[in-house]
Order: C-alpha cells, then sequence, then structure tokens
C-alpha cells in the first residue's frame, strides 16, 4: 500500500469509529469519549439546523447525553460510505449515514469532515452535515460501501 492508500484506510476508520462511538440503547451509553477523541482541540461542529450554528464538540456532546436521557431513548448510525481525498497532511471525507432514532424514526445524513494529519495522526478540525431527503438525495457513489 502507498502513503495515500494508508491514510484513506485511516480515515475511513475514523468515521466508522465515530459513528459506532454514538450508538446507544437505554442499556448500552454512548461512548463519549472515544467520540470526543478524534477531534482536534478546538475543533468546531456544524449541525444541520439551519442558521447554521457553531458548536463545540464539547456543548455537542453534552447536548446528547442529554437527549439520551430524555426524548431519544436509542440511536443507530450506520456508516453507509464514503469519499475521502488526500493531499498531504490535509483531507476531506464525505461520509453517508442511516440513523434510526427510538427504534423506529429512520433518516439518512451526509457528513462532511476536514482532517488535519499532525505527529503521525489523523484527527477531525471540523465536521459539518445535512440531513438527506427526496429534494436532496445522497449521491448514488456514497452508497456503495464504506
Amino acid at each position: 500500500m502507498d502513503q495515500q492508500s494508508d491514510d484513506v484506510v485511516a480515515i475511513r476508520a475514523i468515521i466508522a469509529r465515530q459513528f459506532e462511538s454514538m450508538n446507544w440503547t437505554g442499556n448500552t451509553p454512548a461512548d463519549w469519549d472515544c467520540f470526543a477523541g478524534d477531534f482536534l482541540d478546538g475543533a468546531t461542529l456544524f449541525p444541520a439546523a439551519r442558521p447554521a450554528a457553531p458548536q463545540s464538540v464539547s456543548a455537542f456532546v453534552e447536548r446528547m447525553k442529554t437527549l439520551s436521557r430524555s426524548a431519544l431513548r436509542s440511536f443507530h448510525e450506520a456508516f453507509l460510505g464514503s469519499d475521502i481525498q488526500v493531499f498531504g497532511n490535509i483531507a476531506v471525507a464525505v461520509a453517508a449515514v442511516e440513523i434510526t432514532e427510538n427504534n423506529r424514526e429512520i433518516s439518512r445524513s451526509i457528513e462532511m469532515m476536514l482532517l488535519v494529519k499532525s505527529g503521525g495522526a489523523w484527527r477531525i478540525a471540523a465536521q459539518a452535515w445535512d440531513k438527506a431527503g427526496e429534494d436532496n438525495p445522497i449521491p448514488r457513489r456514497l452508497l456503495m460501501g464504506p
């Protein structure tokens, strides 16, 4: 494998870990530390809600923890596929995900991540996402697997 292939594999692992760490049920909590650990200090998240409002990783985690104890008793993200572009020590990743909330509400979204490689490790510098739907479908190339 060449270096770029190794980088793509490493970034795909981060994406998969991100989605897996955010899964929870009433009996099994999410792995909040694992989720937060893939971000650079000062990373910014931009949820799908508009108008766009930046959010810190810690604020996002606290919001999700609160939801997991109240209205959102279960949450599952399934990684559908990705497109990753690497140039030296920077990368962008586009990932498709299917989300199941409370074991019944299913939706899909696209998440885009800006990643930076520092000290030999890839970390997320910023992440934004938007909901998919009939008017905003997931591109077919992202539904072909991770």
